[in-house]
């Protein structure tokens, strides 16, 4: 129809030039054209205002303000329905129309609760927009997450709001353009209908136009607020990760510092036992300083940690006797230096004797591995096993430290019986002079050892020699001879010099070992010829 105007158009303009010699113009003509014109502007604008509504018909703000205005159309209805109820139950001849209203009413009301949604005004989400959430409190570097988390929302939340309010003007735009092609129709083609419609659309534009700059003001105080506290996380943010950079380089400056003492201790301490030491004491010490600096840096109240701890101490002692005895041991042992990883010692527990290397020393026990020993050999009957020693028993049970002080030797002692009637001089300078023999290198050793022990302890006698001792028993001559040997391997040496004693023993014709023993004689002859002869009383 718009094609077919415009060639009309085309065609009276045409006409009109050919006829541009003449003087004079019809009156109908000049009618004619001028109501086409007004056609094709009605046509034009009825377009303009169906491209209009297609785009209003797209608008949220439009519909959710359609559907508000239908919602409270439907409830004025619904009030007025109830009334008329009100007045017609007065009366038996209006139950018919009574009916008619109530089923009515209900079909009204089933609508306001589809529409349930819309009855808030649709500009109260901008007129009041969701309460901002206070900034979290930036503590430590964790918070950190929490805090870029905290910024996101809030930036999300403003670009939330100003598309909101875009859309709001939008959608007000819609409607003054609207009103506008309305206008300029009802000035061409007057009506009832476009003049009602133009104020239904005024009031609308009005009320839009309200809200939108209550809207505008609204919005504007509440992204400051949003600035403000973005502004707030942001410096705590950035004053938490100085303070974070600094607590690490600390951390980092305590690292390189207990690399260079681990580097000096492998390079001038040459005792694997005493350079293992040193190691853990740095790497305990390193693990004390930086859990004090993370502890003072991110306890806020650290008295109050104190105070509570003051008032549980009572019962956490109690508790936890055993491992706050544990650590005080430890203490003593690692200051006190009585005992060390590598030393070989031995733990009396209620009778349970046990002999072996300390592998390691823990805050809260020592770790040995046990070995074949004489105290293995006599009464365990078994080695091998690694013991935990709660450190706690340095104080109430018995610990023996064979290599104390980097002590290498110990005493040991052999011990045989021989007949009264044997050469007991000789035995006992056989015995000497076998272990001098095998004991002369430990015997050294132990000398040098017991002199540089003169700096720490007060020593009356240091001689290590081979000491041979004596002893009438009931039954015979005991020859005992104690030497020095190895702490680690006393069982080898003992062995190498029972065993030539014995031989050169046996080879003695006048020395006889001795053993309690018991003869069984069954007639009178095998006692007298086995028993020896006894002298005659003098008379």
């Amino acid at each position: 129809m718009r094609l077919l105007f415009i060639l009309l158009a085309l065609l009276l303009a045409l006409k009109g030039e050919g006829e541009k010699g003449s003087s004079t113009t019809s009156p109908s003509s000049g009618s004619s054209t001028s109501s086409i014109e007004r056609e094709l502007k009605l046509s034009t604008y009825n377009d303009e205002l169906k491209k209009i509504d297609g785009e209003i018909a797209k608008n949220v703000w439009l519909k959710r303000y359609e559907n508000y205005k239908t919602y409270y159309a439907i409830k004025k209805e619904l009030d007025e329905i109830e009334r008329q109820i009100k007045r017609y139950k007065r009366y038996r001849k209006y139950r018919s129309k009574v009916k008619e209203l109530q089923e009515a009413q209900v079909t009204l009301k089933n609508q306001l609760e589809l529409l349930k949604e819309y009855q808030q005004s649709p500009f109260h989400e901008l007129l009041k927009p969701k309460e901002i959430p206070e900034p979290p409190i930036v503590k430590n570097p964790l918070d950190i997450i929490e805090a870029f988390s905290y910024i996101k929302r809030l930036t999300s939340t403003r670009e939330y709001y100003q598309t909101q309010l875009q859309d709001l003007r939008r959608a007000l735009g819609l409607l003054i353009e609207k009103y506008t092609i309305l206008q300029k129709k009802q000035e061409l083609q007057p009506s009832k209908e476009l003049k009602k419609q133009l104020e239904s659309l005024k009031k609308e534009i009005d009320d839009f136009e309200e809200n939108l700059s209550i809207a505008k003001k609204t919005l504007e105080v509440y992204e400051r607020k949003i600035e403000e506290n973005i502004l707030k996380v942001t410096d705590e943010i950035k004053r938490q990760s100085e303070r974070t950079a600094i607590i690490v380089a600390t951390i980092l400056g305590l690292l390189f510092i207990s690399l260079i003492i681990k580097w000096l201790i492998r390079r001038y301490i040459q005792d694997n036992q005493r350079a293992y030491m040193a190691n853990k004491f740095v790497n305990f010490n390193l693990a004390l300083f930086i859990i004090l600096i993370l502890l003072f840096s991110y306890i806020e109240n650290v008295n109050y940690i104190v105070t509570i701890l003051g008032f549980a101490s009572a019962g956490i002692a109690i508790a936890m006797k055993d491992m706050f005895m544990s650590l005080l041991g430890w203490m003593v042992i690692v200051l006190g230096g009585s005992i060390h990883v590598g030393d070989r010692i031995k733990v009396i527990k209620e009778g349970h004797e046990y002999v072996g290397d300390v592998i390691d020393i823990s805050l809260l026990r020592i770790t040995i591995l046990e070995d074949v020993t004489l105290t293995s050999y006599l009464k365990n009957v078994r080695s091998g096993r690694v013991i935990f020693i709660p450190n706690n028993y340095i104080f109430t049970d018995l610990i023996a430290n064979y290599t104390h002080q980097g002590l290498k030797t110990v005493w040991d002692s052999l011990s045989y019986n021989i007949t009264f009637d044997s050469n007991h001089k000789k035995a006992a300078h056989i015995a000497k002079e076998v272990a001098r023999k095998y004991a002369k290198g430990y015997t050294d050793i132990a000398r040098k050892q017991l002199n540089k022990l003169r700096s720490i302890y007060h020593l009356k006698n240091t001689n290590v020699d081979v000491r041979v001792y004596t002893f009438t028993e009931e039954w015979g001559i005991r020859v005992s001879v104690w030497y020095q040997t190895n702490s680690y391997a006393t069982l080898t040496l003992r062995s190498t010099i029972s065993t030539e004693i014995i031989d050169r023993y046996l080879a003695e014709p006048d020395i006889e070992i001795t053993y309690p023993a018991q003869r069984i004689f069954l007639t009178k002859d095998e006692k007298r010829d086995t028993l020896p002869p006894q002298k005659e009383e003098q008379g």
